[in-house]
């Protein structure tokens, strides 16, 4: 059996997802040699929590000069994100990055808040030349990258590529969305942490998943589809409501949008829309529909529909997980059963274990994490200056 040392950096509400993942992994001789965290006591927290993970590491450093270390998967902030992957690189080490790939987060001159004050075109060209160097470091390399793009791995999307596949189908028009009710990072409200809003926290799944499907048709066919343009509209809604009429939308953006909806259009004329907010109550919300020349594939990722509840009051509910920020447990309620299968983290985690051991490419890798914020950047310019971007 194969042997595969990993250390985790991040010990946040992600790193919770990744780790419940890694404990299911199989065929594989796999550990967390370590987890580190700026904030130690939360790196402490994950690992009493999870008996996998064998140790806290002091520094970043002590993981980078640990030969044993195969892989880090990096679940900090956007901000840090390359950063910590070039020293990995360096390192010689593998890379798993949680999306998105990176953003644009400032320069010493810039007058704050950067997501107001910006013009978009400064940061779209900025996003470019990171992502340029980014994809040249890797590629001269022999360092495998690992885009963490769950979408791409739940067994909806993965079944529904297989049929695209099979049937040689061509897609015609794709729309995904991801909703919620704000943020549980602290980050999120900050462009110079977080590097947008909405759109890159949450459109980043649904756009993932979509150029996922788009590449797997075009690769069934036999035919090389690129992306054409991208349009869109973001805006903050909340921020604009009074105290009372925002008092269920906790978050407290700075100068990040909590609505963005954009449209794709791909080198063969067919489209995809992506739709992310902030402002969904009634737990997380995640679909991608895929309507091709031959069938209609709809892929309800969350909320499933296979165990609902009705409760008169939450007594002893305290500790039981209904829904990513489902707020109330009265009433009926859909129940997350399996998040860890049908939101992909499983499948992901596998393949990437399996990806290391092997020394082959991810399903997800650089070059979906290349175009998904592309698409992003792309899109903000688009919003802002009122126009079609083209590629």
């Amino acid at each position: 059996m194969k042997k595969v040392r990993a250390a985790i950096i991040g010990a946040g509400f992600a790193g919770n997802f990744h780790t419940n993942a890694y404990t299911r992994v199989s065929g594989v001789d796999f550990k967390i040699k370590y987890v580190y965290d700026v904030v130690e006591e939360k790196a402490v927290a994950l690992c009493k929590k999870w008996d996998i993970i064998e140790q806290v590491a002091k520094t970043y450093e002590e993981i980078l000069e640990d030969p044993e270390i195969d892989v880090i998967d990096i679940i900090t902030p956007p901000v840090t994100h390359l950063e910590l992957a070039y020293q990995a690189l360096e390192a010689g080490k593998h890379v798993i990055c949680e999306k998105p790939l990176t953003g644009y987060f400032g320069e010493e001159d810039e007058e704050e808040p950067i997501g107001l004050t910006v013009p978009k075109a400064k940061m779209y060209e900025s996003l470019l030349k990171d992502i340029d160097e980014c994809r040249a470091k890797f590629e001269a390399s022999d360092v495998l990258f690992m885009y963490a793009e769950n979408y791409v791995y739940s067994p909806n999307i993965l079944r529904s590529a297989e049929i695209i596949e099979a049937k040689k189908s061509k897609i015609m028009y794709m729309k995904g969305e991801e909703s919620i009710r704000s943020s549980t990072s602290p980050a999120s409200a900050h462009w110079s942490l977080a590097g947008g809003g909405s759109l890159i926290r949450l459109g980043s799944h649904p756009i993932g998943g979509m150029l996922f499907l788009k590449e797997r048709e075009a690769r069934a066919r036999g035919e090389e589809i690129g992306i054409q343009s991208v349009t869109a509209e973001t805006a903050r809604l909340a921020p604009n409501l009074n105290e009372h009429d925002k008092r269920y939308f906790p978050a407290k953006s700075v100068d990040t949008e909590d609505f963005a909806t954009i449209i794709i259009t791909f080198t063969d004329g067919t489209k995809a829309i992506s739709i992310s907010n902030d402002n969904t109550l009634g737990g997380v919300k995640n679909y991608v529909e895929v309507y091709t020349n031959d069938s209609a594939l709809v892929n309800t990722i969350t909320p499933a529909d296979n165990l609902s509840t009705y409760f008169l009051d939450e007594d002893g509910l305290e500790d039981v997980y209904i829904s990513e920020q489902l707020q109330e447990k009265l009433g009926w309620n859909k129940v997350f059963v399996s998040e860890e299968t049908l939101r992909g983290y499983l499948n992901q985690f596998q393949d990437f274990v399996d990806a290391v051991a092997e020394n082959r490419e991810p399903l997800s890798g650089l070059d979906l994490a290349y175009d998904t914020i592309k698409v992003i950047y792309a899109a903000y310019l688009s919003a802002e200056e009122g126009r079609r971007v083209d590629f």
